[in-house]
């Protein structure tokens, strides 16, 4: 049987297409959407993500694993994108996927424009000849560069510290002109703060390949000992402890900000528009209390080395989350106790993430359903 034709038929849910689904921020939300009752459909190209997350989001889905799908893609390759809309009609679009380490866009910043940038041109043409013209796209708190004052809020001024953030601040902007050029487009942009935690299951979690650029998978690694110590890049900021300030949140609630937003969009009599959301907590909490957080949450002490700042890191940043509230009806529900709760539960289940699994269990990637 045609496997379209199963996506297709016999169901009247709305279908998601998610890129990067299968990466750390899109398997969640992908659950959270299936739990919703919505059909998802995944592309990845798995550069820094395993299929092995999809499976488990299909286990943790249960009744609902019907609904899930799974191709490898590229966004790159536009024909191949083509081929997914002329084979399936999708409702809307969450836009995940991209590169998205600060320290690699600085060394490697001609990378970080041709994939984020072209791949996003190749999906927004591709939904406009299919007439899919609904997205929520992932966008980042980077876009704020340095904040002369916090909280931060969806009208601060932007300005960015690093090619990462300019992708970001770019395809902002080109959401904005597309609007502008053609307002049956509804699009909410959503500026993510720091994303950690994990499923509560300890199911799924963050995976990174190679040396980990966030925060959270770098503690991990040094708990499970596949490291022998963090390095923490600045004890000489204008912070209370002198490391970075950062607005960390959970996972789950980013996703579930994921599903606020998307609702928004299918609101019978919503007219088009193109609107920005901070997730965040609202609160900023430094990168020696989240290790302390962490800490006590293994029972390990987590040792330090001190180093210098990062180009294209900021001292302080945490978001103003009032507008997300009052026109989502979303708010972040958990603390940094949960958070690294979650986060040691998965790296203690999980202490090589999704290796063992891809070693001992490796399939083509294909359609994935039940």
């Amino acid at each position: 049987m045609n496997h379209w034709a199963s996506v297709t038929n016999g169901h009247s849910a709305r279908t998601i297409l998610v890129t990067g689904g299968a990466g750390y921020i899109g398997s969640h939300c992908s659950l959270q959407l299936l739990l919703a009752g919505y059909k998802v459909v995944i592309i990845d190209n798995l550069s820094n993500a395993s299929d092995e997350a999809v499976r488990r989001v299909g286990d943790l889905a249960g009744k609902y694993k019907k609904n899930l799908y799974f191709y490898k893609v590229d966004l790159c390759d536009k024909e191949s994108l083509e081929r997914m809309f002329l084979a399936q009609r999708f409702d809307a679009v969450i836009h995940f996927a991209g590169l998205k380490a600060v320290g690699e866009s600085v060394a490697k910043p001609l990378l970080y424009y041709c994939n984020n940038l072209v791949g996003t041109l190749n999906l927004m043409d591709v939904m406009t000849k299919h007439n899919c013209k609904k997205l929520v796209f992932s966008s980042s708190a980077t876009v704020y560069g340095q904040p002369k004052t916090v909280p931060c809020t969806e009208t601060f001024p932007l300005d960015v510290l690093n090619p990462y953030g300019r992708t970001k601040l770019y395809i902002e902007q080109i959401c904005r002109d597309l609007y502008a050029a053609d307002t049956g487009w509804q699009i909410i942009l959503l500026r993510y703060f720091n994303p950690v935690g994990a499923h509560p299951s300890g199911h799924i979690g963050e995976d990174p390949r190679g040396i980990p650029n966030n925060l959270m998978p770098f503690v991990q690694q040094v708990a499970v000992g596949r490291r022998p110590e963090l390095t923490v890049f600045g004890n000489d900021y204008p912070t209370r402890d002198g490391t970075g300030v950062r607005d960390y949140i959970h996972v789950v609630d980013l996703a579930t900000g994921h599903i606020a937003a998307v609702e928004k969009l299918f609101k019978s009599g919503s007219t088009g528009a193109c609107d920005v959301y901070n997730l965040g907590t609202g609160r900023g909490t430094s990168v020696l209390e989240m290790v302390a957080a962490f800490e006590k949450a293994c029972g390990k002490k987590i040792p330090l080395k001190i180093a210098g700042r990062r180009p294209g890191d900021c001292s302080e940043i945490y978001a103003s989350t009032e507008k997300a509230e009052k026109e989502l009806g979303w708010k972040a529900r958990y603390g940094i106790d949960e958070m690294a709760r979650d986060q040691w539960n998965w790296a203690s289940k999980n202490p090589y993430g999704y290796v063992y699994e891809e070693e001992n269990n490796h399939t083509e990637c294909k359609a994935y359903s039940n």
